[in-house]
Parts: C-alpha cells; sequence; structure tokens
C-alpha cells in the first residue's frame, strides 16, 4: 500500500470517530436533560415564592410538567 493511502485512511477514520463521537454525545446529552432537568420541585418553589405567592404541590407539578413537555416538543421540532 502507498503512504498516501495510508494517511488518507487515517484521516478518514479520525473524521468518522470525530462525527460519530459528536453525534453520540449530543444524544446523550438531550436524553440526560430530559430525564434529569436543571430545574427541579425546590427551584420552582423558590422562583414562585419570589414572585409573593405561596405555591401548592399541585402548582410545582403542574409548572413542572409543563416544562418537560415543551422541552420534549422543541426535542421533537429539531
Amino acid at each position: 500500500m502507498s503512504i498516501l493511502f495510508i494517511v488518507l485512511l487515517v484521516i478518514l477514520g479520525a473524521m468518522g470517530g470525530f462525527a460519530g463521537g459528536l453525534f453520540l454525545s449530543r444524544r446523550q446529552v438531550k436524553k440526560m436533560l430530559i430525564e434529569n432537568p436543571p430545574l427541579n420541585e425546590d427551584a420552582v418553589r423558590t422562583m414562585m415564592s419570589s414572585m409573593g405567592r405561596k405555591p401548592s404541590e399541585t402548582q410545582v407539578q403542574q409548572v413542572l410538567r409543563q416544562i418537560r413537555a415543551g422541552a420534549k416538543q422543541a426535542d421533537k421540532k429539531k
């Protein structure tokens, strides 16, 4: 085999590995953010309390469901 052919294979392999790794890591991060959103119940309670409201458990759960539904809908659009 020629040296040029070997160098070309190495470059193509590196590019393929980079693209595959990028795709897999992006998919994994999206999955992790959907399962564990950065906004949890305590953060929602604090946010609602800072606006002068005393949130009930139902209101907190409703806000969290809306956030998760919005994230899933945004993910499907892409």
